[in-house]
């Protein structure tokens, strides 16, 4: 019994829950008629498409800059390299590595200036950025319009200028990750190797960064600002370091994501993307000024999980297609259980 106890106070309770609730699902299906095997297979595709953006929240959090409400500026970094790279023409593995590296520079031009704007509002971090995602997103609705993109692909038939709201990778990179090194067990079931080997890579490379002398130093600016700069650490800077770091990883993360959704959304697509990560994370056990890669993949596992589970066990039950709106009700609503777990923990 105290075994018991003690696990599910290191676990956590709503964490437990959640799993608990997640393995009823998956044991629920093929009871009233979901296909497990390619609901398994949706659950993987969607941690592989996800796992980076809930990722590039460990930079910030652990620098002390708060949860990466502002993770919009680091998509709109990757849409403006998905887009170069379409206008460019290449397709393939050359046109996926420039959206990435065309991505990358932009992430960090545009994380140096968040940085920046971050270090003048030291203890609001979380709200400002929440205005910095959002004022940026419709800052680039305007872009989309007016930046010289010629690519037939990309503008408006109509009018032979500005971008469509939506853009296809087919025949570019759809599902260039994806697909490589896949494997199938029956046919319902596919395992995104390709995606899942990215998302560990870059994960691996996070934990080392984190145990390098940079890393450390970025560490010792959250958890401890004083004594940081009594040991010669320029907080700033550490911080803008952070900041971009999470930028470039949002970068990376979109890029990731479109290959395997197989679309660019624009305009107001990335509005709201930084909350999906930012509930995984937390629901995965993070706190505002700590976080691990293990409370990213729990997180990421577990948020995704349920919102792929949920709507398919649902329809199954009520005999009637409502996914879409359970799976607004469900991802809404740990959501706002992740933002309020925030606020409590900030108080």
């Amino acid at each position: 019994m105290e075994a018991v106890k003690r696990f599910t106070a290191d676990f956590g309770l709503p964490r437990l829950l959640i799993t608990v609730f997640l393995l009823l699902l998956f044991s629920a299906a093929p009871m009233v008629g979901v296909n497990l095997p390619s609901s398994l297979s949706d659950v993987l595709i969607r941690v592989g498409m996800n796992g980076i953006m809930v990722l590039a929240m460990v930079p910030m959090i652990q620098s002390g800059c708060g949860l990466n409400f502002g993770l919009s500026l680091g998509v709109l970094a990757g849409l403006l390299g998905a887009t170069i790279s379409i206008e460019s023409g290449r397709v393939g593995l050359a046109g996926f590595l420039i959206a990435i590296v065309v991505g990358q520079v932009f992430g960090a031009l545009f994380g140096f200036g968040y940085g920046k704007l971050l270090n003048r509002v030291k203890g609001g971090e979380m709200m400002i950025a929440t205005y910095v995602g959002f004022s940026s997103v419709m800052a680039m609705c305007i872009a989309w319009v007016v930046l010289p993109f010629k690519s037939p692909t990309m503008i408006w038939g109509y009018g032979g200028s500005g971008l469509r709201t939506t853009i296809s990778v087919e025949g570019f990179w759809r599902h260039i990750l994806d697909d490589f090194l896949a494997f199938h067990l029956g046919e319902n079931f596919k395992f995104p190797t390709g995606a899942v080997l990215v998302f560990l890579l870059v994960a691996v490379l996070v934990w080392v960064f984190f145990h390098l002398k940079l890393g450390t130093a970025v560490t010792a600016v959250g958890l401890n600002a004083t004594y940081a700069k009594a040991s010669g650490i320029s907080i700033n800077r550490m911080r803008i370091i952070s900041v971009m770091m999470s930028t470039m990883l949002g970068a990376l993360g979109i890029v990731v994501f479109q290959q395997s959704f197989g679309f660019i959304q624009l305009y107001d697509g990335p509005l709201y993307m930084a909350f999906p990560a930012v509930a995984a994370i937390l629901i995965g056990g993070a706190t505002v000024n700590k976080a691990t890669l293990a409370n990213v993949f729990i997180g990421t596992l577990l948020y995704q999980g349920i919102l792929t589970m949920t709507p398919e066990v649902f329809n199954a039950v009520l005999k009637i297609d409502m996914s879409d709106v359970i799976r607004v009700i469900v991802s809404n609503g740990m959501i706002l259980y992740a933002l309020t777990r925030t606020m409590k923990v900030a108080k």
